[in-house]
């Protein structure tokens, strides 16, 4: 019995830090079809952000 009891309070602390780890981006909703399936583009900062080792790279080619 008190196996249970311990295991019931290792399960419920591992939830309870997944929960606040993961905060309001956990999606609870299931699966997705249609329009909202669709995901975020990639933003725009991190194209220059990967365009910039490749630019200092050709300029020290040179």
């Amino acid at each position: 019995m008190w196996k249970l009891v311990v295991g019931f309070i290792a399960f419920a602390a591992l939830s309870l830090f997944v929960i606040f780890k993961a905060g309001d981006k956990v999606d609870m909703s299931g699966e997705k079809h249609g329009i909202d399936a669709a995901h975020a583009p990639a933003s725009a900062a991190s194209a220059p952000a990967a365009a910039a080792p490749a630019a200092s790279a050709a300029s020290a080619a040179k």
